[in-house]
């Protein structure tokens, strides 16, 4: 966790919601000089901090709505600090809550030096890494309506498919819609096939497009990614995007938990108490890095030697986290130092 530490002659703490913003700005000494709520607009914003713009810093929690906030103050030279989500329990903890008190927690936590930071992902990668997650619902909804197609066959106890419907040749030489009898069976599962062909062809566009786009924002980076084994261009792009800019990670251990790759003991007078804060973090980096893993085990040898000397001191689940978090080391050092992946070192521990 990083706390905001900075000093600053005024400390804005913003409760901001799709249509209003509720503002309290703390001077040095805690005193409230400023408490309104406004229209979320970039006029009614700077309309309200015109008189204290000189030493102003500004905190907003971390919700759907802070993009055009946070380019705003950037546009302005305004100091923006992004909260934390899941760290910023103590303004939801009162007997009371409403967006005024609200405002006034953040100013505080602000003006203290205990506002838990956020990464504020700047302008320009940010619109395509969003259009990557967007790929990722896309694909996923795809497989939702494929499950249901094979449900629906098991449904009616008829013969198991012999082909993996996921691939298009497969589902055209089934023909599936004449396997159902019943018109409206016969229907919902047309249906699931126009749109599981809908999906391929936007799916198919995005990935070009992404792809176009990498070799733009970042293309050293993003052959280097995919010298890893088991790394395709999809999970390159994951990478390249969720992480951004590796240099903000002073320590490989810092960003092996940012991607969810090591667990968080819990300790209380000297006993372990278990382990949590499993919900923070990049889920997308953990997604794309337990993929890598799986993958690696089907291209390399060497990779399910490690596997198998791991397994006989630990098990199956926790040597694959193993080698996950392994490829989460080698990914930090091959982006901090500019080089491809070498495997015979990557193996040689």
């Amino acid at each position: 966790m990083r706390f905001y530490t900075q000093q600053h002659r005024f400390y804005a703490g913003i409760d901001l919601h799709a249509r209003t913003i509720s503002l309290c700005v703390l001077d040095a000494n805690g005193q409230v000089v400023r408490e309104a709520t406004i229209d979320a607009t970039p006029a009614a914003f700077l309309a309200a901090l015109a008189p204290l713009r000189d030493g102003l810093v500004v905190g907003c929690e971390c919700m759907f709505a802070w993009y055009w906030l946070a380019d705003l103050c950037a546009a302005e030279s305004i100091p923006f600090v992004l909260g934390h989500a899941l760290y910023l329990k103590l303004i939801h903890g009162g007997k009371s809550k409403n967006d005024k008190i609200d405002a006034h927690k953040l100013a505080t936590l602000l003006r203290g030096g205990a506002f838990p930071q956020a990464y504020v992902y700047p302008k320009g990668m940010r619109e395509t890494r969003d259009l990557l997650r967007r790929r990722t619902f896309l694909v996923r909804q795809r497989s939702h309506l494929l499950a249901h197609l094979v449900n629906t066959n098991s449904q009616y106890n008829l013969p198991p498919l012999s082909q993996k419907v996921c691939y298009a040749r497969n589902r055209v030489a089934l023909d599936l819609p004449s396997r159902f009898a019943d018109p409206s069976v016969r229907r919902n599962v047309e249906t699931d096939l126009a749109l599981v062909d809908a999906i391929d062809e936007q799916v198919r566009g995005l990935e070009l497009y992404l792809t176009r786009s990498a070799k733009v924002d970042d293309p050293q980076a993003y052959q280097r990614l995919r010298s890893i084994p088991g790394v395709g261009p999809v999970l390159a792009l994951v990478l390249l995007y969720e992480i951004h800019d590796i240099k903000r990670f002073a320590e490989v251990g810092q960003f092996l938990s940012y991607a969810r790759l090591v667990r968080c003991s819990h300790e209380s007078a000297g006993k372990v108490k278990g382990s949590g804060g499993r919900r923070i973090g990049n889920a997308h980096l953990r997604w794309a890095f337990g993929e890598a893993a799986c993958l690696l085990l089907r291209e390399s040898d060497a990779a399910k030697k490690w596997l198998a000397r791991k397994e006989r001191k630990s098990g199956k689940g926790r040597a694959l986290g193993a080698l996950a978090a392994k490829l989460g080391r080698a990914v930090y050092h091959l982006l901090r130092k500019g080089e491809a992946l070498d495997a015979k070192r990557f193996f040689a521990s």
